[in-house]
């Protein structure tokens, strides 16, 4: 069961790292957000990592997908708020 609390937590923790990824310079920060945001799905709630990967695996955690994933992630997560 996905919970509103969960949706509320997942939203605003890759909101605000979407916003500092997007307009970072930075490669080394741009990589502790990758790990940061890879570290929190590991524990995300199993239901609402499928509901918003598709079923794919390495969603949020392919360094070549990130950008487009943060950005598909945050759309999904706001819709269901």
């Amino acid at each position: 069961m996905i919970t509103k609390d969960s949706i509320e937590t997942a939203y605003s923790f890759l909101h605000q790292k979407q916003n500092v990824y997007l307009h970072s310079t930075l490669d080394w920060q741009k990589d502790d957000i990758e790990y940061a945001i890879s570290s929190y799905v590991d524990d995300m709630s199993p239901e609402l990592y499928d509901a918003i990967s598709a079923g794919r695996t390495d969603f949020l955690r392919d360094h070549k997908r990130f950008g487009e994933d943060i950005m598909s992630a945050v759309q999904q997560l706001e819709a269901m708020l």
